[in-house]
């Protein structure tokens, strides 16, 4: 391609992260277009399919968080377009937007994750909540970590301590879905390691370490004060090569493309506990793969254009 590659993000949604993806959407468009970059940004609403037949853009960037950005939906459409774009394609996106599932199989690849339950809504009436409640303390012990067994921005998750709180946990997690991801919580290190892909194959980015005052929660991520971050993590070089290693192979054996962000904890023994993986990470200014990108002292702008470069189709010869 000899013209700089149009490109159109895609940002808002009708997701609980409608705002989110705004300001990922605004931030990555700013580094693009620093990188002399062509590119508008669009909302996902009815003018959308229109405006893609009639600019056909090189390239779609989807910054959607929740459901429609990351359940694989929009990038079925964009793919029934024949349009290019970045990122995990529709059918990897549904298997790591499903947590439960994502952690089969990573789990199935060699990998450590929590163990955990995954139990919907109506399971519970059925059953009789404490009945189910006093059976999951006494197969899985405490702390728990509940939380959706879809969703993102740590919208209705909660670390449970005391059983007594097991019920107000359940109640905040079933606001955001109906099937709950119960899991032991692992101490440790919390950590995000993003992956990159570009023309020169994938890249392991410095892990991020995550230290807040309570649960790493919509708010803790959001509004900056609440969580203090290392970038690069506090690790030790074995532990950070280790950290990368961990996220390259979580990223492959989701069978995931061009970026994703995994959530680690490095307990003391050094084991590495995968959590989740996220193939539509935040970008906004406290997001954790853009101080990543600076960590690892690749511009922002660099390192866009060149995962747009990469997710660009082969010329034809």
């Amino acid at each position: 391609m000899t013209h700089s590659p149009r490109v159109l993000v895609l940002a808002g949604g009708l997701s609980h992260e409608r705002d989110v993806s705004l300001r990922s959407g605004r931030r990555v468009a700013e580094a693009l277009r620093s990188a002399n970059i062509d590119v508008s940004v669009h909302d996902v609403d009815a003018d959308l399919l229109p405006a893609l037949s009639q600019t056909r853009p090189d390239v779609v960037w989807p910054l959607l968080h929740g459901a429609s950005g990351e359940d694989g939906s929009i990038r079925d459409v964009l793919d029934l377009l024949d349009v290019p774009y970045v990122g995990t394609g529709p059918r990897a996106s549904r298997i790591a937007w499903s947590k439960p599932v994502a952690k089969s199989v990573v789990a199935r690849a060699g990998l450590d994750t929590p163990d955990y339950v995954t139990l919907p809504q109506s399971l519970f009436r059925e059953l009789g909540a404490q009945a189910v409640m006093a059976a999951v303390v006494d197969k899985l012990g405490l702390p728990l970590v509940v939380k959706p067994s879809r969703g993102g921005s740590a919208l209705g998750v909660s670390l449970v301590r005391s059983a007594t709180d097991l019920p107000q946990a359940m109640v905040s997690c079933f606001a955001y879905g109906d099937v709950a991801l119960i899991e032991r919580a692992v101490e440790g290190i919390e950590v995000a390691a993003s992956v990159v892909e570009t023309s020169e194959g994938l890249r392991a980015l410095p892990a991020v370490e995550i230290v807040t005052d309570g649960p790493y929660d919509y708010d803790a991520r959001y509004n900056p004060g609440r969580t203090e971050y290392f970038a690069p993590a506090r690790l030790t070089s074995a532990q950070a090569e280790a950290v990368g290693a961990t996220a390259i192979a979580a990223h492959e054996a989701l069978g995931l493309r061009h970026i994703s962000r995994t959530d680690l904890i490095v307990q003391p023994d050094g084991t590495i506990q995968f959590l989740e993986v996220n193939v539509a990470p935040g970008m906004t200014e406290t997001s954790l793969l853009p101080q990543a990108v600076v960590a690892s002292g690749w511009a922002l702008p660099a390192l866009y254009r060149s995962v747009v470069e990469n997710a660009l189709p082969a010329p034809v010869v």
